[in-house]
């Protein structure tokens, strides 16, 4: 990664730089892509010997960082690759990777994608409904809009086209991101019935939301029913899009 000339550059303790404006950076031990550490995953060494993924990098003790995609772990762990780089990462052979290792990560990823929607449901900064969510979007509160797999075409589409006319969009590819996540587990999660449309009107939260779910999303890969989103830390005023699955057969919400 490129560092500005007048830009402080310091090692931390695993060797990687860390810039005075955009925090610390890391180095994938697989790909040797550079990024910053919230995009990247933390694997550390338990006493024991086992790898397990740290997810939220506050775990103690030396940690290897990842920003490889499932396919590529999975890939890298049948080949050994995976057992190479960790040993040179760790410094020791004594290290024990679980089989599920790729499993744990996806899990504990999508758990904290639901885990900051919960929290900006209780922050007051979510809708459901496709009536509350059709009203902020064409009032122009709409920050962020996502949709369960199993949404309608149909009311994704009239969602996307209320939230163009009220961010003075129309004409635009501005719709809702389609999260790999049924209606039942995001009723589960958040606590309520028939979550099938979600819209946050925060733009911190859309962007806190828009981070988590980018990191999934690339983790998962290509294959599942979403696309990743531009966050508004990256100057966007709204994530970005992808389409609702055609050919689902219509569901209309009970809320």
């Amino acid at each position: 990664m490129r560092n500005p000339g007048d830009e402080i550059v310091t090692l931390d303790e695993n060797g990687d730089t860390a810039g005075a404006g955009e925090g610390p950076v890391r180095s994938c031990i697989l790909t040797r892509t550079r990024d910053s550490r919230d995009a990247l995953i933390r694997l550390v060494l338990t006493p024991g010997g086992q790898v397990l993924p740290d997810l939220r990098a506050k775990a103690p003790g030396r940690g290897a960082w990842i920003g490889a995609t499932r396919a590529e772990l999975d890939h890298a762990m049948a080949k050994g690759r995976l057992r190479g780089a960790l040993s040179r990462a760790f410094k020791t052979g004594d290290i024990a990777v679980p089989d599920d290792l790729s499993t744990r990560i996806a899990a504990g990823l999508e758990r904290a994608v639901l885990d900051r929607l919960g929290l900006e449901a209780r922050a007051g900064h979510l809708l459901t409904g496709s009536d509350r969510i059709e009203t902020a979007a064409r009032g122009g509160q709409l920050r962020a809009l996502f949709h369960a797999a199993d949404a309608s075409a149909d009311g994704a589409r009239r969602l996307a086209q209320a939230w163009r006319v009220g961010s003075d969009k129309e004409g635009s590819d501005l719709k809702g991101v389609v999260l790999p996540l049924p209606r039942t587990i995001l009723a589960l999660a958040l606590g309520r019935e028939n979550v099938v449309h979600l819209g946050l009107t925060d733009r911190a939260a859309a962007a806190r939301v828009s981070e988590t779910l980018d990191r999934w999303l690339h983790f998962i890969g290509p294959d599942q029913d979403a696309q990743p989103c531009e966050t508004a830390s990256r100057g966007s005023s709204a994530p970005g899009v992808s389409g609702a699955n055609a050919g689902r057969k219509r569901n209309e919400e009970s809320e």
